[in-house]
């Protein structure tokens, strides 16, 4: 009986992460399943161990880009940035949010899509109320620009680090697969949402909102910033894993600014979300546990089904059910379940590709797709604005399946080449 309940405790702290009865935080759940697990003695310490040390290269990249996108946020950088594109807007709310789809286009580029949707969001909100227009395009382009263009770099996105954990593509190779897929998807997901909210942006912008300077420090964050994507981005092209570039690189600029400020840097780790890390942690517990027990032969044999449909096809569908699946189980799991799949049925090209794109692209789908969307949505509620799970769909329902289609189809013309 032990592979069942191993089955029906990780899908409860799976399944409970997502729902958050009584607004338990998703790592309580997650962490206190994994836990179960090994008190009841249906995983093995030593297997908990395991699973937890395999994730050593995500959480040191989530660490680092936590502590830049503080920083950065601490020293007014993303405030810049957002006042950049009003005043850069010249009156225009056309103009403005596509400057503002721009910004955060490069945000999640070089930055990962959670600076976007969890930092941006907030800086950008405030500078279109100084300007007052409606900001719900603007809001929804920081939300869905996070995941349609999460996968240009593998440094855009830690779920890149998730589902090739085992084998991340050098820099080259990954440009040549995701290049022109990312870039339709950036495309599809911009129309859609320009078509979506046309009535919004008739609009003009009447109140004048004053230039903000970037502080001396702020440079010195953002000059900063730039070195540290330009390490993360050799490690990537000498195909070295980029967890503790990614930390390094962080800690080093922190303590450069730090030293010019005369500023204890506690602070700024104090802001790091270490719930996420554990979050992470004990999915990593989970997912293995459910792997240890056979459970991954359903996934693995639904694969070998696609496969049989042709690749063009098989890839097609892939991504599509992967995209869906995310807003069941989230991505995070999700991707951690394809990526024990990939490795298994050792698959490679197309179809993993598919893989990857449906598991950065799915979240667009709805609130529930990740954690970085689920972030979103209660740091707009703290500022009193709400949207709601329908909201949330019927934008997506749309924006989701026009970009995938789009990113799958850009992949598999790649793949002809």
């Amino acid at each position: 009986m032990s592979p069942v309940f191993i089955a029906l405790i990780a899908a409860a702290g799976i399944a409970l992460m997502l729902v958050r009865p009584w607004g338990v935080a998703e790592v309580y759940w997650v962490g206190g399943s994994a836990a179960l697990l090994v008190a009841l003695r249906l995983v093995p310490l030593r297997l908990a161990g395991h699973a937890i040390a395999e994730g050593a290269d995500v959480y040191l990249f989530l660490i680092g880009m936590m502590l830049l996108s503080e920083l950065a946020r601490e020293h007014g950088v993303f405030d810049w940035l957002a006042s950049v594109a009003v005043r850069g807007a010249r009156g225009s709310c056309v103009r403005l949010f596509c400057l503002v789809y721009g910004i955060g286009t490069l945000v999640t580029i070089f930055m990962s899509n959670d600076a976007t949707a969890v930092v941006l969001t907030p800086a950008i909100l405030a500078a279109v109320r100084k300007a007052k227009v409606q900001a719900l395009p603007y809001l929804f382009a920081c939300a869905l620009i996070a995941n349609a263009a999460s996968f240009v770099l593998p440094i855009s996105n830690p779920a890149n680090l998730v589902v090739f954990h085992d084998g991340l593509p050098p820099l080259g190779r990954w440009m040549i697969d995701f290049g022109v897929p990312s870039l339709l998807s950036i495309a599809a997901t911009f129309l859609v949402l320009r078509v979506w909210f046309r009535r919004e942006l008739v609009a003009r912008i009447e109140a004048e909102v004053e230039a903000q300077e970037l502080s001396r420090s702020g440079q010195l964050v953002a000059g900063g910033l730039v070195l540290v994507v330009a390490v993360m981005l050799g490690a990537s092209a000498m195909g070295i894993d980029l967890g503790l570039p990614a930390c390094v690189a962080a800690l080093a600029i922190t303590a450069v600014v730090s030293v010019v400020e005369r500023r204890s840097p506690v602070g700024l780790v104090r802001e790091i979300s270490w719930s996420t890390l554990a979050l992470v942690a004990g999915l990593f517990v989970l997912v293995d546990a459910v792997e240890s027990i056979g459970a991954l032969k359903g996934t693995v044999a639904a694969l070998a089904w696609a496969q049989g449909l042709g690749t063009e096809l098989g890839a097609l569908v892939v991504g599509f059910v992967v995209g869906v699946g995310n807003n069941v189980v989230n991505n995070l799991p999700l991707g951690l379940i394809a990526a024990g799949t990939l490795r298994t049925a050792q698959v490679h090209g197309l179809l993993a590709h598919a893989v990857l794109i449906g598991v950065d692209l799915g979240p667009n789908l709805s609130v529930t797709g990740s954690l970085a969307t689920i972030l979103w949505l209660i740091a707009l509620r703290r500022e009193g604005l709400h949207v709601s799970f329908m909201d949330f769909l019927k934008v997506g329902a749309v924006a989701m399946p026009v970009a995938l289609l789009a990113a799958l189809g850009g992949a598999v013309v790649m793949s002809w080449m």
